[in-house]
């Protein structure tokens, strides 16, 4: 069942997670919306992991170990 997550693209948040530009909100909204379709449940906090991996913050191979750990719960 699809659930739907709080965007709001006047204040750049998705689930009250900051942006810098709105290109990087819609991106990352439609990568989120393609995964929730397969089942993916997205929190908080996996959503800032996933800004700071598109963003250039985070490498790969940290994006994989958050994944490993379940750090986006």
């Amino acid at each position: 069942m699809f659930k739907a997550i709080e965007i709001d693209r006047e204040n750049l948040t998705i689930m009250g997670v900051k942006f810098e530009d709105l290109k990087t909100l819609e991106g990352t909204a439609n990568a989120l919306g393609s995964n929730m379709f397969e089942g993916f449940e997205p929190t908080a906090k996996g959503v800032a992991i996933i800004r700071d991996y598109v963003t250039g913050k985070i490498s790969l191979s940290a994006l994989v170990a958050f994944a490993r750990q379940k750090a986006y719960v």
